[in-house]
């Protein structure tokens, strides 16, 4: 196996929620009207990046790992996870509000899978639920302002919300939670509206509902972030339950640098803007709504954790220095390169600006670099000569990224820009 490190060929997700204009910047295409929503780069089998050694025939990274799985991840992760890589990283950008998901457990993701093998769904299809075996937790860094959902809010909070709303819908959530003021009423509501969503009036019941949501936001709401957030929900899909189902859920807004974590079972949506994000190497979403796609309510219902809580936030470390911080304005009020960590063993991220030095990344196991920004270089070592046109050093542009095996060793990236440097911890 070479220790090179090896340039890759990112897969294009154009789903329809995507932004028309960031990815195609970050990547130098020209725009064409359509939309561009996330840059996979890693091995998933729906979308493996191509992997070359300085420009010469490309192979499927995937077949690559298969193929000396101990130099490309190393005996410690190979013994962990097996011959795949553990992590799957993307650069997401939204113009539109993404689908109301959960991601399931292990055992949850394994036994979905086997049913819908069992019952001969075929692989790759629109009607599965279930696309591999694996489960999905995940994090997103913020490139720009990045709004979403996550995790349930307190009911009192909730109630607070709903109160005054017209529409059956509206009636029949409130009475759930006034009638049980903790997870168990969370489930009772969140239940009653998925399941609304087949009812025929539903439509006309809602645009009740949303009409006063509408005309308290004119008036000066007291909530105004819930409410626009209904309201634009509901315009971009008329007639779906999960806009008011916004309401039950953590109102979140990431600043560039700032970081949240989605642990298997929790409810939530991205909803606008540009994002790193990184998961354990998986596909399973489960849908309840804002989304044209399969709707399987009771998988997800059976995935879904319903204590009430904020929004879950990685750990945060600067490299450099001792100790960890989850403040929100930490990376972004200080600057400098940051170590996010969550609370799963599949990956981790390093990620902001280097400003010159030769700094050292983390040492082993797969990893993958991408540029977001300026003028970067990256070498093995950084004892190894950092001079100007020294050998070893390879060049990384904006929107570039590469894989860089556990043989080729320790890692270095000097110049002026920003990266992101996904490993296995």
């Amino acid at each position: 196996m070479s220790t090179s490190i090896l340039r890759l060929t990112p897969t294009l997700q154009t789903y329809d929620w995507g932004s028309r204009s960031v990815l195609h910047a970050l990547l130098g295409l020209e725009r064409d009207g359509g939309p561009l929503a996330e840059l996979w780069m890693g091995a998933h089998p729906k979308g493996p990046s191509s992997a070359s050694v300085d420009g010469g025939s490309s192979s499927s990274l995937a077949d690559l790992i298969r193929a000396d799985p101990v130099a490309m991840l190393g005996q410690r992760v190979l013994d962990e996870y097996g011959p795949r890589l553990p992590y799957l990283l993307k650069v997401l950008a939204a113009d539109r509000a993404l689908s109301l998901q959960v991601h399931p457990t292990p055992h949850l993701a394994r036994a979905g899978f086997n049913r819908e093998n069992r019952e001969g769904v075929p692989h790759g299809s629109p009607e599965r639920s279930f696309h591999d075996d694996q489960h999905k937790p995940e994090m997103v860094v913020a490139v720009s302002r990045f709004e979403g959902l996550s995790g349930f809010r307190r009911p009192v909070r909730i109630l607070e919300l709903l109160d005054g709303l017209r529409g059956d819908l509206a009636g029949r959530l409130r009475a759930a939670l006034e009638g049980d003021l903790s997870a168990r009423g969370i489930r009772t509501a969140f239940t009653l509206a998925l399941h609304a969503r087949t009812l025929p009036d539903v439509a006309a019941d809602l645009r009740t509902t949303v009409a006063d949501v509408r005309a308290r936001l004119a008036a000066g709401s007291a909530s105004p972030r819930a409410d626009a957030t209904v309201v634009a929900l509901s315009e971009q899909h008329p007639g779906d339950p999960a806009a008011l189902v916004s309401m039950m859920l953590n109102r979140v807004t990431l600043e560039p640098g700032e970081s949240m974590f989605v642990p298997a079972g929790h409810v939530h949506a991205y909803l606008s803007g540009c994002a790193v994000e990184i998961m354990s190497s998986s596909d399973n979403v489960l849908r309840a709504g804002l989304t044209s796609k399969r709707v399987d309510v009771d998988s997800l219902l059976a995935c879904v954790s319903y204590a009430p809580g904020p929004a879950a936030r990685p750990s945060i470390r600067r490299l450099g220095a001792t100790g960890a911080s989850g403040r929100r304005d930490a990376p972004g009020a200080i600057g400098g390169l940051w170590e996010y960590r969550a609370s799963i063993s599949e990956f981790a991220l390093v990620m902001g600006p280097v400003g010159g030095d030769v700094v050292s990344l983390p040492l082993g196991g797969p990893r993958i670099v991408l540029s977001l920004g300026g003028h970067l270089e990256l070498g093995r070592s950084a004892g190894e000569d950092s001079s100007p046109g020294a050998s070893g050093w390879a060049p990384l542009g904006v929107g570039e990224s590469v894989f860089v095996p556990h043989v080729a060793g320790p890692l270095a990236v000097r110049g002026v820009g920003d990266v992101v440097v996904a490993y296995v911890p």
